[in-house]
Formats: C-alpha cells, sequence, structure tokens
C-alpha cells in the first residue's frame, strides 16, 4: 500500500556539515512564555502570541499594512535620507548598515491612506532603523506629516516607537523635539484630531515630545513607554520600581493613556474614533 498519507519531515541540510537546520524564521520562539510558533501563523494573529499575548515588534511596513486599506497608502518624503552633521565616521557605517537591514532610508515612514474609509495622514516609526532614534530627518519627516495633515484638514495618526534623540546629531537632534511640538500646537490650534499610537518602546526625547501629545492617547499591551529607562531611574533613585512600571497598562491605570489596545483589534478602535469625529469633519472645536 502506498503510504501517500504518510506526514512527511521536512529539514534542510546544512551544506558539507550533515547536520540538519531549519531555515530562519520558519518557527519563533516567544520571549515571554518560550511558545514555539509557526512564523506563517504568527503572521496571521498580527504578531501577537496566541498563548500569552505577548506583542512581537512590526516594522514599519507591516505595522501600514495592518492598518490602512490595502492600495491606499501614498508615502511622503520617501527620497529624504540621513545626514552625518558632525562628520562622525562610526554613524556613517551604521546609517549604511541600518538601510541595509530594513531597507529603508530612514526610521519613520510617513504618508496618507484610509483607514476603513477614512482618509489619514500617518507617520509609523521603525524600531529597526537605529531603534528608531529622532535625528533631523525624522523629526523632519513627522513635522511635515503633521503640517500636510494641517493643510488637508485630515487626522493625524502617529506610531511611536523609539529609543530616544539620536545622539550622533547632538543639540539638532535635541531641535527636533521643539520642532514636532511647535507643529503640533499649530495643528491643534486649527481643533484637528491628534491620535498617538505608543508601541514598544516609547522612550527618551520621543516620549516627551509628540508621541504624549495626542487627543487621544492609545498603547499596545506591554509596550515600554517613559522618559529614562527603568535601569537608569533605579540606579538614580536607589528605590525598587513597582511591579510592571513603565508598562502600557501601568500608564493606563495612572492616567497617562487613555486606553491599552491588543494589535487585532487596533484597526477597528481607530475606525470606531474616527467615525465619531467625521460627522464634524474631525474638528475637535465644534
Amino acid at each position: 500500500m502506498l503510504e501517500i498519507f504518510k506526514r512527511q519531515r521536512y529539514a534542510v541540510l546544512k551544506a558539507g556539515s550533515g547536520q540538519r537546520e531549519t531555515p530562519d524564521g520558519l518557527w519563533v520562539k516567544c520571549p515571554r512564555c518560550a511558545e514555539i510558533i509557526f512564523g506563517r501563523e504568527l503572521d496571521k494573529q498580527f504578531k501577537v502570541c496566541d498563548k500569552c499575548g505577548y506583542h512581537f515588534r512590526l516594522s514599519a511596513p507591516e505595522r501600514i499594512k495592518t492598518i490602512i486599506d490595502e492600495g491606499t497608502f501614498v508615502e511622503w518624503d520617501g527620497d529624504m535620507t540621513p545626514v552625518n552633521p558632525f562628520g562622525l565616521p562610526e554613524y556613517e557605517k551604521k546609517l549604511a548598515s541600518a538601510c541595509q537591514d530594513t531597507g529603508l532610508p530612514e526610521a519613520v515612514i510617513t504618508g496618507e491612506g484610509e483607514l476603513a474609509g477614512h482618509r489619514v495622514v500617518l507617520a509609523v516609526m521603525d524600531a529597526r532603523f537605529m531603534m528608531a532614534s529622532m535625528g533631523t530627518v525624522v523629526g523632519e519627516k513627522i513635522t511635515r506629516a503633521i503640517e500636510g495633515a494641517r493643510e488637508k484638514r485630515l487626522p493625524l495618526l502617529i506610531f511611536t516607537a523609539s529609543g530616544g534623540a539620536r545622539m550622533q546629531e547632538g543639540v539638532l537632534s535635541l531641535m527636533q523635539m521643539a520642532k514636532t511640538c511647535a507643529a503640533l500646537a499649530r495643528f491643534a490650534g486649527e481643533g484637528l484630531l491628534y491620535i498617538s499610537i505608543l508601541t514598544d518602546p516609547t522612550t527618551g526625547g520621543v516620549s516627551a515630545s509628540f508621541a504624549m501629545l495626542g487627543d487621544i492617547i492609545l498603547a499596545e499591551p506591554g509596550a515600554l513607554i517613559g522618559f529614562a529607562g527603568p535601569r537608569v531611574i533605579e540606579q538614580t533613585i536607589r528605590q525598587k520600581l513597582p511591579e510592571g512600571f513603565q508598562r502600557a497598562e501601568f500608564l493606563r491605570q495612572h492616567g497617562f493613556v487613555d486606553r491599552v489596545v491588543p494589535r487585532p483589534h487596533l484597526k477597528s478602535t481607530l475606525a470606531q474614533i474616527l467615525d465619531l469625529h467625521r460627522s464634524e469633519g474631525y474638528d475637535l472645536r465644534i
């Protein structure tokens, strides 16, 4: 009898070794519960562990794919690339490596698209690119997105993920905090809707500027959110921090976040918020 229904076991042989090797990315281990998850299944689950709910980090293109209606996204300022203002050789190498590894010119993608039929402007930070540190180009692209949303009178969505200011650009990176906040002040003066979505991690100068200025602030479960890291704070104050300190749920309990939203429900939650504001043309002053 032919064993046509017999389960087959597939493996890849490492060249010249005779040893079996699993292809990269085929299986993924959850860092929280150690569950081994089939890579394709994890993608179908929005990269959320179905056992413990751990949210794996998403790249900016993956994020846009999960949030924006298919075929509606138009990127803005995609040709902007960072400069090396102080001529640091190490910085040039890091930029080249980040570009090669991510396929992105910088740590943020901005543009316009539709979310459940709502036209929106969005900026999505990508932690793979130098931990999404905010340099001059990141700040400029986000500022242009804010100003573009104001000119078009569209709601603004910013997905934050950052280790803070980009130290290789010195004070020029710190200036982006004031620049983005000034743009948001003009945006708020027009009474327009800004939704900030905090993802893991949102720290440093980004958390101290545009990330926490949303009219509505959402966060993904378990996201690290704060200015300095917990280890730095503990070493400074010489005290043990509370359990879950600086995580999204802790900030929600203490009033810094409006709602913690699991990733599979994020698009529908954003659509609900936009539906509530549609009748007034997304104008918060009316």
